[in-house]
């Protein structure tokens, strides 16, 4: 600013006061106004906006009013994009402040500094946008009221519609946006401005928006004299017009390709034939016949979006038209083609469509048209909506029970005639008549029982407790029975399977059943107060009774009979007694019970033995005496009750079943304060990794021979992919190979086949002899086939029983995971230190599969956030603190040697522990004078050395160079012991 305005001597030391030299000498804070409407933050642009008219009302001068008027007006047309829109809010906010200033002269001069004809062609788009946003401005004033400056306004818009290329359908709008807000005296004036738009409404989709937004605000103007005289017809929608209004739509389409929206004027055009009453024609006509007779693409997604965007408008009668027609089965075609990647997919717009539907409607019958519909549009019996299709959740209570109720009909009788059912080419070309009907109804009803597990399992549905109730016993009678005859105790009875139920489908219903109740809820009960599964057991226990009208499809033997009554005498013996004393450990035996009644519908050979462990060992629960009193002679060497019980949790925890293994931690939960030393040990000793990896070593070298050292290598990496397997499949081959050739020369030896020494050959054979040793060879090639194939289902066998392993050794940790969070207090807890790091370093020292990454990764969350960072631990050792010193000791030395810094991470987390178990419960401020003497020369005994284990560890981990690693190490005992500070700083 200096260098522009260089200073002059005189004007400083002439006593005259300064002329004023014009606006820029005055105030430099009003210009600074100006520089903060250009500026790209939205919330300076306000800010200045704000202040500039609070400035011009406190200061009220007319030369900078008039100033500022120009500078708005320059800005419209502003370089920067970003700038325009703070112009032109910032003169639309004056002009509103300052009413005594004339529109039409801020028009004028917003016509006359951006004239198309004036500017330069280079500008002419910024021209554009100045007038633009100066009629917006003009717009936000909310004096937009004189008939002379509303049409000017309208005028300059339609002069500017014509700049497609530039400012695509903004006049379009704009105009719309004064149509809606004038008032009734200005119709005439408008609508003589608008005739020629008006009478060619059906050119572009803009003018057909602008005909109906007039017809809106403007009813009694646009009367059906009119629009004969504007359209040559009395109504916008009829058979003359619909090829017109068919291109006017395919515009609209192509139009927001990219915007992925639907365009207002085609909702606007349904909106109006529902109130000409030709919505029939419109549907049929311009979007069936017209729109979805083109290729497959923007015309196709905005019938879908129309269609998704009606639901609200139509009567019940007129949705389920819509919902059963072409549009719905073009979109499950759409949906189906979709699944392939890099596919555009309208399926998440159309489900935002339903649920806002769903949610806004309060009537049970449509919300239920529309649930229906969606849900009998199959591909080959299969519905295209997703199974777990949340929209669900906003279904008013009746109309969820009737659609639970349709499911459930379908399941029993499926109607396929009634379903809106499409092929694809591909599959057209593949069926088969009976076989693709039993298919269909196989797809049909897995989709079923998994939509009713969906409902019962999502939190959000508005559901009633009888409803869940009912969709288990559904589920659970179809699972595992089936009805001779009608009974009036079961309602599932009442009515005929039309096709039965085939294997596929009940193994369908065997995997939903534990999902039907699974509640998330403590214990899994009821508002009264009674479990789930009991309710269940009960449903099935009025099954058995009935075996004239009800048939078992896997019927109990006298001895699974007698297990069954005999866990229905538990459960209410133990219901009794907790009537008076009411337990955890009640509760989970009464649960466990249940559930392992209710799986000897599915393995009742395997479950038997464990349901008479059971009782056994809830016997001894029961009748467990005095910790003080001695146990009798005999019962010595009997195992703990809690013993038992691990081992049938461990059992139980082998089967497949996520209910059982949720109950398994729920009863272990219950009984974690008496789980014994043994107990902990059995639990640990199922998760030793290393145990089980090296008796596979052993049968894997059995199997390879003198290859077995080098199988043992490659075994130890497990790693992934097919290199490993090649590797393996070569060497047998090799082995195989040396084997056969030895067989096989025998064989020619026999035949005189083979070239002498001399390199002479015998005589030839005869056509018998070859015919013998042809058939010799196919032998000896069979059967060399057949042990081939046997090893690879052997090894196949191997790999499927290996994962099983993995994948029980993974639930184990549940059990462990649970112990730590119960009883971290416990001093058994200790006993987890050791084998935890061992699995640890076995697993972080050798490459393996994504499963055992996945048990390793829990086994080290478990270890270091769970047990080493817990602030509840054992705070009495008693007379383990040799025992602990001892642990110590083997950690630090095991530090050392470690070439993997991760794992020392683990170990040094280990030595906290410990430390911080052996330093014991810090002493209250008020009882530190109370502290026995033989207290305090325990400490002095323990604390020294374990300032010095610690000490060392912290300043010699793996990896010495890594000095951050020691410097962190360092910090986290300082945080965790502020007062070995100072010891280790001397050390």
């Amino acid at each position: 600013f200096v260098c522009l305005f260089p200073l002059q001597p005189q004007l400083f030391l002439s006593p005259e006061p300064v002329r004023p030299a014009g606006i820029l000498q005055q105030n430099r804070v009003f210009l600074d106004f100006f520089w903060d409407l250009a500026k790209p933050d939205q919330e300076v642009r306000l800010k200045a906006v704000e202040d500039l008219i609070q400035y011009l009302r406190s200061n009220n001068k007319a030369d900078e009013l008039e100033y500022t008027f120009k500078r708005l007006v320059d800005g419209l047309a502003h370089t920067r994009e970003t700038a325009r829109p703070g112009f032109s809010l910032a003169l639309g906010q004056v002009l509103s402040a300052f009413e005594e200033v004339s529109l039409q002269t801020i028009l004028n001069r917003i016509k006359e500094k951006h004239s198309l004809q004036k500017v330069k062609k280079k500008l002419i788009r910024n021209a554009l946008f100045g007038n633009l946003f100066g009629v917006l401005a003009l717009h936000q004033s909310s004096r937009l009221s004189k008939p002379q400056v509303v049409l000017g306004c309208v005028q300059l818009l339609q002069s500017l519609s014509q700049h497609r290329q530039h400012l695509k359908d903004l006049p379009s709008k704009t105009m719309m946006d004064i149509l809606t807000e004038v008032t009734a005296k200005l119709h005439e004036v408008l609508l003589s401005a608008l005739q020629t738009d008006l009478a060619s409404a059906f050119s572009t989709p803009e003018q057909m928006q602008l005909l109906l937004v007039a017809l809106q605000r403007f009813p009694q103007t646009l009367k059906p004299k009119k629009l004969k005289k504007l359209l040559g017809s009395t109504t916008i929608i009829n058979a003359d017009n619909i090829p017109k209004l068919t291109e006017v739509l395919k515009k609209a389409a192509h139009s927001v390709k990219k915007e992925c929206v639907l365009p207002a004027v085609v909702l606007d055009l349904l909106k109006l034939s529902l109130k000409e009453d030709s919505f029939q024609l419109f549907w049929n006509k311009a979007i069936v016949e017209g729109m979805l007779k083109q290729q497959s693409g923007p015309t196709h997604y905005l019938s879908f979006r129309l269609l998704g965007s009606a639901l609200p408008l139509l009567s019940v009668e007129q949705l389920k038209e819509v919902l059963s027609g072409d549009v719905m089965t073009h979109y499950g075609e759409h949906v189906v083609s979709a699944q392939k990647p890099d596919r555009f997919k309208l399926a998440p717009e159309m489900d935002t469509y339903v649920s806002d539907f769903l949610q806004n409607c309060q009537d049970s019958e449509k919300q239920l048209v529309v649930m229906v519909a969606f849900s009998s549009l199959t591909n080959m019996g299969y519905p295209v909506v997703p199974s777990v299709w949340r929209v669900v959740q906003h279904l008013q209570p009746a109309a969820l029970q009737d659609y639970v109720d349709w499911l459930k009909s379908m399941f029993v009788q499926p109607q396929l005639d009634k379903l809106l059912d499409f092929s694809t080419r591909k599959q057209k070309d593949n069926q088969e008549g009976k076989e693709e009907k039993e298919n269909s109804i196989f797809r049909l009803r897995k989709w079923i029982v998994s939509r009713l597990t969906s409902i019962i399992d999502n939190h959000h549905v508005k559901k009633q407790e009888d409803l869940v109730m009912d969709v288990a016993r559904f589920v659970f009678f179809h699972a595992l029975f089936s009805a001779k005859k009608a009974s009036a105790d079961v309602a599932e009875t009442k009515v005929k399977l039309s096709v039965p139920i085939d294997e596929k489908t009940r193994g369908v219903l065997d995997s939903a059943e534990g999902a039907a109740v699974n509640q998330k809820r403590a214990m899994g009960v009821t508002a009264d107060g009674t479990m789930w599964i009991y309710h269940l057991v009960q449903y099935a226990q009025v099954l058995l009774t009935q075996p004239k009208s009800i048939q078992s499809s896997q019927p109990f033997s006298p001895e699974q009979r007698q297990a069954w009554d005999s866990m229905l005498e538990s459960v209410a013996s133990l219901k009794k007694k907790s009537k008076k004393d009411q337990t955890a450990e009640s509760s989970a035996f009464q649960q466990l019970f249940l559930l392992v009644g209710m799986h000897l519908f599915k393995d009742p050979e395997e479950l038997l033995d464990i349901m008479k462990d059971m009782q056994s060992c809830v016997d001894k629960a029961q009748q467990k005496t005095s910790k003080k009193k001695k146990k009798k002679p005999e019962q010595e060497h009997e195992p703990e009750w809690v013993e038992v019980m691990v081992d049938i949790l461990l059992s139980l925890l082998s089967q497949p079943s996520r209910h059982i293994r949720q109950v398994c931690k729920t009863v272990f939960s219950s009984i974690c304060p008496h789980v014994t030393a043994a107990a902990l040990t059995a639990i640990l000793d199922v998760s030793n990794t290393h145990k089980v990896l090296l008796c596979e070593r052993d049968d894997m070298s059995d199997e390879d021979g003198d290859d077995s050292d080098k199988d043992e290598d490659d075994e130890a990496e497990e790693e992934d992919g097919d290199e490993e397997e090649d590797e393996e499949e070569d060497m047998e081959e090799g082995e195989v190979d040396q084997n056969f050739r030895v067989e096989l020369m025998k064989v020619l030896q026999k035949q005189n086949a083979l070239v002498g020494e001399d390199g002479s050959s015998d005589e030839d054979l005869d056509d018998d002899a070859m015919m013998e040793m042809d058939k010799k060879m196919s032998v000896l090639f069979s059967e060399q086939k057949k042990k081939t194939q046997a090893k690879k289902d052997e090894k196949t066998k191997l790999l499927k029983e290996k994962t099983l392993v993995r994948d029980f050794k993974i639930k184990v940790l549940d059990l462990i995971e649970v112990f730590v969070a119960r009883q971290a207090g416990s001093p058994l807890v200790l006993s987890l230190v050791e084998p935890l790091l061992a699995l640890i370093d076995r697993g972080m020292s050798s490459g393996s599969n994504q499963q055992e990454q996945d048990f390793l990764r829990r086994a080290a969350d478990i270890f270091r956030n769970q047990l080493c960072r817990s602030k509840v631990y054992c705070k009495t050792v008693g007379d383990r603190q040799g025992e602990l010193h001892d642990l110590l000791d083997k950690m630090m030395s095991k530090t050392q040697k470690l070439s993997d810094s991760s794992v020392g991470l683990y170990y040094f987390s280990a030595s906290l522990y410990v430390v911080k178990v052996l330093r014991g419960a810090p002493p209250a401020a008020d009882a530190k004078e109370e502290q026995t003497d033989e207290k305090a020369a325990e400490n002095e005994v323990c604390l020294p050395q374990t300032d010095r284990c610690v000490t060392f560890v912290s300043i010699h981990p793996p990896n010495q160079n890594k000095q951050e690693q020691q410097m962190n190490r360092l910090v986290a005992v300082w945080d965790v012991f502020p007062t070995l500070k100072v010891n280790m700083v001397e050390t």
